[in-house]
């Protein structure tokens, strides 16, 4: 089995080239983490620990870097039995995450802050999938949610509202 954690040079051209709708997108992200977070391909140091944890501390930093691009994480959960589907191929989590349009995931990939903590990323998987969904329905309380995040975001800075997230508990 072939492992993939960042895209193509070819796919991630391809991607950006597509002409971008104004519509919102859910990407899928399927992961298999490192038994222990390997930053030997990085080029920065991090703690010892395992890819699950190094991929917590990723979610957590990418939060923010969401939020100001108007996206959200909106799904979580651990990933059990492939019922269709290879059998070498095993993840150990599934996320969906909310972006209100391709453009909005291009800006918050392109930034230096983005640039900054993908290797985080890349230390904790061993394996992954990122697929681009155009969403056919979400459910109100989803929709709800992202009007929420939309109006808290318009009064605190990102790193007010991670600060404010991190003082009531919320990761």
């Amino acid at each position: 089995m072939t492992n993939y954690v960042d895209p193509s040079g070819q796919k991630l051209m391809d991607f950006v080239k597509e002409p971008a709708s104004d519509s919102s997108i859910v990407m899928i992200n399927l992961l298999r983490y490192r038994e222990q977070a390997d930053y030997s391909g990085t080029r920065k140091d991090g703690i010892s620990c395992s890819g699950a944890q190094a991929y917590d501390t990723y979610s957590k930093a990418v939060t923010p870097l969401l939020l100001e691009v108007g996206g959200c994480p909106i799904w979580r959960g651990s990933a059990k039995t492939t019922l269709i589907g290879p059998s070498d191929e095993q993840w150990d989590d599934a996320i969906l995450v909310y972006y209100p349009s391709r453009q909005a995931f291009l800006n918050m990939i392109k930034t230096q802050d983005y640039s900054d903590i993908l290797f985080l990323r890349d230390a904790a998987l061993l394996n992954s999938r990122l697929i681009e969904t155009h969403p056919t329905f979400l459910p109100k309380i989803v929709l709800k949610g992202m009007g929420l995040i939309q109006r808290i975001k318009g009064k605190f800075t990102s790193r007010q509202l991670s600060e404010t997230f991190k003082n009531m508990g919320v990761n």
